[in-house]
């Protein structure tokens, strides 16, 4: 069974733009394929993507439809930087596996870069800067370690002190981390454009279509659904976020709540370089530019999940983040447009789980927590996709469960 959640409420920006439609049909009789894929969010979709790419017969389901999750309400700030910085994950876990860790990040939005090319997706993408300001948790002192880390890491990083900031971005900070070539985006088109290359290449795509129990032998995985029908694969990938089912086993994380804010267009009031901004502090703000000249704000996260709860706290967390936004660049108009909720996952490491269940290798989990979402979702494609294919990707371990 699975843990069910309202994983969004409200009004998504993305809802302001149109994204392509994803057809899909009603699960009327048992089936076979390939790999079952559960879950139509960007981790589904980058995962079908993939595999069809590889030439193998391919079935997604959705128990509400594509898009319709957590997917729907990201941010979709698509950068390398992990939540945890590489100096504090080089504490936690070693220091050659977090700058691998980063290196992969690095890589996986290349990669995915690559991939909207190679498609000609239609997602709003644009290369941008990225700022990490000095906050809470990383003062200027702190940061200049960290910007030094990742250069020795080989990943491109500039310390700027308070003045150089203030006068090439107007914010007034202690300093602060500045990257490049980031991905500003809009995720449904994104979702959208992965599921439609699969289809093209046949994939099937079923919903609501929900999946009950699970069966696995040494040959196959049969997934069986509350509609009626089985669907037996070779193997099973589990894409559905944050709602768990209890075949994975309990890893280290939490989910949280969450809210974001989208202003007005305002295109001429936005910062060099529509850079992405966020601060170092627990929990961060993060804010980006929509290639229309809105602003999006998030964070204000808070440790639980109850959704009425959540949901109450909307307006408030909204003026909460308006103001917030104000205080960086006080040029904006910081009017709320939109404002939503939506719950979020987190492992202390800042890294996605990704890989075979534990005791079933034909099962496997992509938990892609944290603010890198679609950037793990990438790196799942490659790494399950190269181990249903018989292979192993060389960065499969730093990933794995840990048993």
């Amino acid at each position: 069974m699975q843990r069910k959640l309202d994983l969004r409420s409200g009004t998504p920006v993305w809802s302001a733009y149109r994204s392509p439609s994803v057809p899909v049909g009603r699960l009327l009789r048992d089936l076979k394929a390939d790999v079952l894929i559960v879950g139509m969010g960007i981790s589904g979709a980058t995962m079908a993507e993939a595999l069809t790419r590889d030439g193998l017969s391919v079935i997604c389901i959705d128990r509400r439809g594509p898009m319709q999750g957590s997917t729907a309400a990201t941010t979709a700030l698509v950068q390398f930087e992990i939540d945890q910085p590489l100096t504090k994950l080089s504490k936690m876990i070693g220091g050659a596996p977090a700058t691998q860790a980063w290196r992969r990040s690095r890589l996986a939005v290349l990669n995915l870069q690559g991939r909207i090319a190679d498609l000609s997706i239609r997602c709003r993408q644009a290369r941008t800067p990225s700022l990490y300001l000095a906050g809470a948790t990383l003062g200027p002192r702190d940061l200049r370690k960290e910007a030094e880390a990742r250069r020795q890491a080989g990943i491109g990083a500039s310390f700027l002190i308070r003045d150089r900031l203030r006068d090439e971005f107007g914010i007034d900070r202690g300093g602060a981390i500045l990257s490049h070539d980031n991905l500003a985006l809009d995720p449904r088109k994104l979702t959208a454009g992965l599921l439609l290359a699969a289809l093209k290449r046949k994939a099937r795509f079923y919903a609501p279509a929900e999946v009950v129990a699970i069966e696995a032998n040494r040959q196959s995985v049969t997934g069986s659904t509350r509609q009626g029908p089985t669907i037996m694969a070779r193997h099973l990938i589990l894409t559905t976020g944050y709602e768990l089912m209890d075949i994975v086993p309990a890893v280290s994380h939490r989910v949280v709540s969450t809210w974001a804010i989208a202003t007005s267009p305002q295109p001429a009031k936005i910062w060099q370089g529509a850079a992405m901004t966020w601060e170092a502090s627990d929990p961060y703000l993060y804010v980006r530019a929509t290639a229309d000249g809105r602003v999006i704000c998030g964070g204000e996260d808070e440790d639980f999940t109850d959704e009425e709860q959540r949901n109450a706290l909307t307006e408030k967390k909204a003026a909460q983040l308006s103001k917030k936004l104000g205080g960086i660049f006080p040029m904006l108009d910081t009017g709320a447009e939109f404002a939503w909720s939506g719950s979020f996952g987190a492992t202390g490491t800042g890294l996605p789980i990704i890989g075979a269940v534990p005791g079933h290798p034909r099962i496997h989990a992509v938990m892609g927590y944290g603010g890198n979402g679609i950037v793990f979702s990438q790196i799942a494609s490659e790494i399950v996709s190269a181990s249903i294919n018989g292979a192993e990707d060389a960065d499969a371990k730093l990933f794995a469960f840990k048993v």
